[in-house]
């Protein structure tokens, strides 16, 4: 069986986050615009690769003044930097249909390798407009530090406004490209 090339589909497709705030809750965001492809080899998961690009002005926290922070140049330098990529560089298996997919993130301009645990892809599905369908979901944790996002304000009780450690969560669908 060949390998099939899927792209990630940007309407079904997000990439969530978590981060611990004033050090006693977690405030959640998203951004909404995935894309990117997926070469997935059934016979040989291991030869298997993933490109994934996220528009940073499409970050979403359910607060227009924290989006706007978030994306100014203290965070992300939305303007300077206006994406996040992911460029996988080796694929194992950890599981049925679990896998441990290591690759080159970059965001903020600076790039560090991350292992993202991946669940799927799903078995293929022929959606009502006929197109092949398949589904995957990753996660990882990074320290935001890492990334040169480094802006904080101490607190009066001892802590910091905002947790260094993001827990990242993706949630794909893909559609197959006609052979």
């Amino acid at each position: 069986m060949p390998a099939f090339v899927y792209d990630i589909d940007p309407t079904h497709s997000s990439a969530h986050f978590s981060v611990r705030h004033l050090m006693i809750s977690n405030v959640k965001g998203e951004f909404t615009k995935v894309s990117g492809t997926v070469t997935y080899d059934p016979d040989d998961p291991k030869a298997s690769k993933v490109e994934a690009t996220i528009d940073v002005a499409s970050l979403h926290t359910r607060d227009e003044q924290r989006d706007g922070h978030l994306k100014s140049a203290e965070f992300f330098d939305a303007a300077k930097f206006p994406e996040i990529k992911f460029v996988s560089k080796s694929v194992e298996p950890d599981g049925h249909d679990e896998y441990v997919v290591k690759g080159d993130l970059t965001i903020h301009g600076v790039t560090k390798e991350v292992a993202l645990q991946v669940e799927g892809p799903t078995p293929p599905v022929k959606d009502p407009w006929g197109n092949m369908k398949a589904g995957a979901a990753a996660t990882t944790k990074i320290d935001r530090r890492d990334f040169g996002l480094t802006w904080n304000a101490a607190l009066e009780t001892g802590g910091v406004m905002v947790g260094d450690e993001i827990k990242i969560n993706l949630e794909l669908e893909l559609t197959r490209r006609a052979a």
